[in-house]
């Protein structure tokens, strides 16, 4: 084209869709969905910044039907409503284009096509040359000398020639190959039989649709020939449906369609609602640039001097480089600190790489630093900080007076944080940038070690570490107290992180023999179910391969396809599936067998030896505290949460976990806590009175649900009971407690009915929750951590309904992880108090293992079940099953 005046018609209706299920779900702080907003501004954006448009207009479709649905009753019919989602995001795209100044215009009747095409045409007449923006091929139609597609999301441009090239015709020809091969999107019908492969041919074979029609006895191909014969009404139709219309009673004013300057104000303000990040940085004021200092620490001079500015600090953030990610098996390898915000060192001591000859010695370094790091009245903070105490625990030194984890404060702040790392809070906070590992170590095969990055790389990575951790510190504790949650991290969250690193770096004995000898017997069963898989199959193939597994059983043995993968390609062959192919064939239940076999070897009974450290003989699992939203710890390496409880096969697994030699284990589990805080919160009589009686809740719920006497319960009826009661705290709608239970639909409703009849404060507490949490959007637990639901407001009837659940079961779940936390922190202080030798050595769930002298062993299960119970005083009492064994399962 020239550099004659252009206009820009942008197909907005067809962004706002395509960016919805492009991209993934996204929502800003107060739950409202954003990601088509996104997608829209994105193009907006990019062809603002491309292209500079002097004039354009953004084009969308209008409310109600078209002129095509009177044309064609069924077209379109086979699109679905448009979804909850992307509706509440509607009035944002039309902000969006408000505060660009970019025009818009729609038409009652007709669709954005329609819009685009007239005002195409009419630009032409008045002397622009015309740039549709859009990724719909439909518009290839009106593409002239002076009138181009582009689609700035794809780089797409598309000119005449670039047409033919693409679809084999003419632009002037595109509504007549669209004739024939329909389109299944707009229930346009077309010709059955003719494909995009076959239209082009017969179109410029006879010049034309209506040129294919008079010659069609002509077509050799008797089966073609009929299909066109037979369904030229629809051939014409289609075409009518295809072509965009362009000479719609649309106003064309040049001097209206201007584009001024963006209201930057306006979109500033827009964005920081919609929480564009990248869009509020290109709106913001300019920053002052920061300059950073970070130093190297090469010299026992100015080591002295950096002890100097420590000790008169009020908070030191500490970071320690190192040549491993497991704290157990890592060397530390240098040292980073940060006292003011901006500037920090670097202490190198262990480095093997280029310019390591100018670094301190070990000894050197630790001589100044271990004073400065063990002295508790100097208040220090890390990033993971558990990570540096135990590593440097590893290098003899005891840090102490640890005053803050940043990734803790985080957690604590929103456990909703999509990450709690220092690379997207430093981003998220700062809008900074931080150095990657792999930029200085490499990457894949050839990533070096950080021992062997060179100093002049090694500094500002390092330093880096600390500088971002003290300035996330600083905010992190105006915002701790802003929220009132200074107290829960400062008496709870991090006390519980000493608790934490000491059972990590105590870790668990376990039985290698008896390991080596489970992974045998699973895979012997397992060779024996592969046999029998294949003799029911009628051959061999690969079990483990879904694709194999899914041709077998929809393909050779015929069996009902219950649903596909995710991306449409091919049979799921889940758990879900297979359960329910199991009660019509032998061969799903097999592979169930086999998978659950084939998990339990690779992921314990195989990777629990390989985890054995080299040198304590013992396993050290890492406990996370940062990873579930209800406040839960979570472990990793090995996941001691997964490891099953009920099944033969967990059992023996956690068999082989054994104390040492002259020791016991013992296991104190909470039982029913998170129905017994149910009672507290609810304040639900019967309930209450259940616990305090000490009856059995099961045995009593299906009395009340049942309305019969406790005597007259059967064990089915306490099954069912147990469901609803553990299904309430869930939010469990019949349709899963009917899949729970295996029961219709209509009896589980009749249950869950019964069950709030009769439990009425349960109700109450239940509807309670959900409106406080719609009100202030959060949800909490009795000692006060919060949970942001934005998600409640959410438009989207799943999404909603998941926050719901989440504003029932947070108040539980979550206090019964505060408690069982407040728990540990107690029976480590007895532990202490007492000087016992005793060692707290997992956490799973709502248990705690200790392994104990055989001497101490009657002792500490009287300590520990008295401080269990009494943690936290509820209107029921809280119980503790404790047992003592030589293994984990026999004290289970």
């Amino acid at each position: 084209m020239t550099d004659k005046k252009k206009i820009y018609l942008i197909d907005g209706s067809a962004y706002i869709y395509r960016s919805f299920h492009a991209l993934p779900p996204l929502t800003n702080a107060e739950g409202l969905p954003t990601n088509a907003v996104l997608g829209f501004t994105n193009i907006i954006v990019k062809m603002m910044n491309d292209f500079a448009p002097t004039h354009a207009v953004i084009c969308f479709d209008a409310k109600g039907p078209t002129f095509r649905h009177e044309m064609y009753e069924e077209y379109k019919a086979n699109r679905p409503p448009m979804p909850d989602d992307l509706r509440a995001q509607i009035p944002f795209v039309h902000k969006v284009a408000e505060a660009y100044r970019i025009p818009t215009m729609e038409q009652q009747g007709l669709e954005a096509d329609d819009v685009i095409g007239t005002l195409a045409k009419k630009a032409e007449a008045a002397g622009f040359e015309v740039v549709i923006v859009t990724g719909d091929k439909d518009f290839m139609q009106l593409v002239t000398d002076t009138c181009v597609i582009s689609d700035p999301a794809r780089d797409v441009y598309l000119d005449r020639d670039a047409v033919k090239e693409k679809l084999g015709v003419w632009p002037e020809q595109v509504t007549d190959i669209m004739a024939l091969t329909g389109d299944t999107s707009d229930n346009v019908p077309g010709v059955p039989g003719i494909g995009k492969k076959t239209a082009p041919a017969l179109i410029n074979e006879f010049g034309s649709l209506d040129g294919l029609y008079e010659q069609v006895e002509t077509i050799t191909k008797k089966k073609q020939k009929e299909n066109l014969i037979t369904n030229k009404d629809l051939a014409f139709i289609s075409r009518d449906l295809v072509t965009i219309k362009t000479d719609a009673d649309l106003p064309f004013d040049e001097e209206a369609l201007v584009v001024p300057e963006p209201d930057g104000e306006t979109l500033l303000e827009l964005f920081k609602e919609l929480g564009f990040k990248k869009y509020i940085k290109m709106f913001s004021a300019p920053q002052k640039k920061v300059t950073k200092a970070y130093h190297a620490v090469l010299t026992e001079e100015a080591l002295a001097e950096l002890a100097d500015k420590i000790k008169d600090a009020p908070l030191v953030a500490v970071d320690t480089e190192t040549t491993a990610l497991s704290p157990m098996l890592a060397e530390v390898v240098g040292i980073s600190v940060a006292v003011t915000p901006h500037e920090a060192y670097y202490i190198p001591f262990g480095h093997t790489g280029l310019e390591s000859d100018k670094q301190l010695s070990k000894e050197a370094a630790f001589a100044v630093m271990k004073p400065i790091l063990e002295d508790p009245s100097i208040r220090k903070c890390g990033q993971n900080i558990k990570y540096d105490l135990l590593v440097l625990k590893g290098a003899g030194i005891e840090l102490r007076g640890i005053a803050f984890d940043t990734m803790v404060a985080s957690y604590l702040l929103n456990p909703t944080r999509r990450s709690h790392g220092l690379d997207d809070l430093a981003m998220e906070l700062f809008d900074h940038q931080t150095i990657k590992f792999e930029e200085v170590a490499g990457k894949g095969k050839n990533q070096l070690l950080f021992s062997e990055v060179p100093l002049s790389q090694a500094v500002p990575y390092a330093a880096e570490d600390a500088d971002i951790t003290l300035m996330l510190a600083q905010e992190f504790e105006k915002e701790l107290e802003a929220k009132n949650l200074t107290e829960l991290f400062d008496t709870m969250e991090m006390p519980l992180m000493h608790v934490l690193a000491e059972m990590e770096h105590t870790g668990v004995a376990v039985n290698e023999e008896a390991l080596v000898t489970i992974s045998k017997t699973f895979e012997t069963e397992m060779e024996t179910i592969e046999a029998s898989i294949y003799r029911l199959a009628g051959e061999e193939f690969n079990i483990n391969s879904s694709q194999q597994l899914g041709t077998i059983l929809f393909e050779k043995l015929e069996l009902p396809v219950q649903k596909k993968t995710k991306k449409k390609t091919g049979y799921s062959t889940d758990v879900e599936v297979l359960t329910a192919l199991a009660a019509m064939h032998d061969l799903p239940a097999q592979v169930i067998r086999y998978r659950t076999l084939a998990k339990l070897k690779s992921t314990y009974a195989d990777a629990l030896v390989g985890l054995i450290h080299p040198t304590t003989h013992r396993i050290h699992t890492s406990y996370n505290q940062t990873v579930a939203v209800t406040g839960r710890l979570s472990s990793s390496n090995p996941n001691l949460q997964n490891i099953p409880v009920r099944s033969d096969e967990g059992r023996m697994i956690r068999g082989a976990f054994v104390p040492a030699e002259g020791k016991k284990l013992i296991a104190a589990d909470y039982s029913q806590i998170e129905l017994r805080l149910l009672a507290h919160c609810s304040g639900d009589p019967i309930l209450i009175e259940s616990f305090n009686s000490g009856e059995d809740i099961h045995k009593r719920t299906a009395a009340e649900m049942f309305d019969c006497d406790l005597l007259f319960v059967t064990g089915e009826m306490r099954r069912q009971a147990k469901a609803v009661n553990f299904g309430i705290m869930y939010g469990m709608s019949p349709y899963g407690l009917s899949k729970e239970l295996a029961i219709t639909q209509k009896m589980a409703k009749s249950f869950i009915e019964n069950y709030f009849a009769r439990y009425s404060g349960v109700k109450a507490f239940i509807d309670t929750c959900i409106e406080e949490a719609r009100e202030t959007k959060t949800t909490s637990t009795l000692l006060g951590r919060i949970r942001p639901l934005p998600e409640i407001s959410s438009a989207n009837r799943n999404v909603k309904q998941f926050a719901e659940r989440s504003a029932v079961n947070t108040p539980i779940q979550g206090t019964a992880a505060d408690l069982i936390k407040l728990a540990m922190l107690r029976c480590s202080e007895i532990i202490k108090e007492k000087e016992l030798k005793t060692r707290m050595i997992m956490s799973v769930h709502d248990e705690i293992v200790f392994e104990a002298p055989e001497a101490e062993v009657n002792e500490v299960k009287g300590l520990m079940q008295q401080a269990m119970e009494n943690v936290w005083e509820l209107a029921v009492p809280l119980s503790v099953n404790i047992e003592v064994g030589d293994n984990w399962n026999e004290a289970h």
